[in-house]
């Protein structure tokens, strides 16, 4: 039996995050980003996205496209607090759940939907209870496995839920663009057009038809992930974060192949900021960081920094995260970026650590000065000091 993997998106989190601060902001053009030289759009609102604003766009180019364009700085604290509002709804209906960025996740709802006919009509029912609660708006995807999941949940925005069986790839996929192939990047689905595939059915006809000119244009890995995707082979296993996590991580796949480093920084800031959450909420602390960077052939590659003071700050693991970037990766073409806290310890045990060490230095501080003080009182004088001292006296 196929498991039932739901894939929950919300719909532009930023934006909605100051919707909901701001309501006179909502059916308006608001995007998320800042002014000045190097200035990036992280997301926008779908008004704006009607002008031809988008993501990883430059400012001026957006305000260019929009003039009346309102324009938010992020507000990372914020924006986690409404994220774990987010989880915690979620888990309310199952355990088995896999982070996949601070506004989205996959989860096993297979157990969960035994005894439901109506699946469609339960999740619509889940959108309008997390919208009362929270005044989030998501989308959701049904499916056997999670790429099939993801595509749903982008198929219907905002809202939406759609269900895609096995059955339902080449109705529902092949008649989408290139583009909207998930895993298929900004600067592979140029080379597709440039051999005449212009939707996700022209993709699958070339794979059984003319494979080798495929695998010339996109490499064999990536060949070998659209094949297995587009015959429903895709992954269905959730990756729940254990109670005990021997490490706490999270990755995130860029709106488009990039190497601009501001939008790289953008996104290594929001993935340090959910690391730290999470690590908050755990009550960890991790002693290194892991950068993890796949490039536009889905290879992984990862650095890695240990440090002697063990952290759960935001800003500790955004800077060391882009300092691995910077010394090894600047100037690559990426797609996807992610962070891990390892070498966890429990704030408990830290707090347990640090007291029994105050206690034996403190412990052996005593010692020290009870010999001194024997030696002083036998000798009927203070000949014996500590050395520590004769430098107090002496500054």
């Amino acid at each position: 039996m196929s498991k039932i993997i739901v894939h929950i998106d919300l719909n532009t989190f930023f934006v909605r995050c100051e919707e909901i601060k701001d309501p006179t902001l909502e059916k308006k053009a608001v995007a998320i980003g800042h002014e000045g030289r190097g200035g990036i759009i992280s997301t926008c609102s779908y008004e704006a996205r009607k002008y031809g604003v988008s993501s990883g766009m430059p400012t001026f180019k957006a305000k260019q496209a929009c003039p009346f364009l309102i324009l938010k700085p992020s507000d990372f604290p914020f924006y986690r607090v409404m994220s774990h509002s987010f989880y915690r709804f979620v888990k309310r209906y199952t355990d088995k759940i896999e982070p996949a960025g601070i506004d989205e996740l996959y989860a096993d709802f297979t157990d969960v939907l035994k005894s439901v006919r109506d699946v469609e009509q339960y999740f619509k029912d889940f959108e309008n209870k997390l919208f009362n609660e929270t005044k989030l708006k998501c989308s959701i995807g049904v499916a056997p496995n999670k790429f099939l999941a993801k595509m749903g949940s982008d198929y219907k925005k905002p809202m939406g839920v759609t269900i895609i069986r096995k059955k339902d790839i080449q109705k529902i996929l092949y008649p989408l663009p290139i583009q909207d192939f998930y895993g298929i990047g900004k600067k592979t689905y140029p080379r597709l057009k440039q051999i005449g595939i212009n939707t996700i059915g022209d993709l699958a006809n070339m794979i059984y038809n003319n494979k080798d000119l495929l695998i010339l244009t996109i490499g064999e890995n990536t060949f070998n992930y659209v094949k297995d995707e587009l015959e429903g082979k895709g992954s269905d296993v959730i990756n729940s974060v254990p109670n005990d996590p021997k490490s706490i991580g999270n990755s995130s796949t860029l709106m488009h192949d990039t190497s601009n480093i501001e939008e790289i920084k953008i996104m290594l800031r929001q993935i340090a900021n959910e690391v730290s959450l999470r690590a908050k909420q755990d009550k960890k602390l991790g002693s290194t960081i892991q950068l993890v960077v796949k490039n536009t052939d889905f290879k992984s590659f990862n650095k890695s920094i240990t440090f002697s003071n063990p952290t759960d700050d935001k800003d500790v693991i955004y800077n060391h995260a882009l300092r691995l970037y910077e010394n090894n990766f600047d100037g690559m073409d990426v797609r996807l970026v992610g962070i891990t806290l390892q070498n966890l310890v429990s704030i408990e045990d830290m707090s347990i650590q640090m007291t029994l060490f105050d206690y034996e230095e403190h412990e052996e501080e005593s010692k020290i000065k009870l010999l001194i003080n024997d030696l002083n009182r036998k000798m009927n004088k203070k000949v014996f000091i500590r050395a520590s001292q004769i430098k107090k006296e002496k500054k």
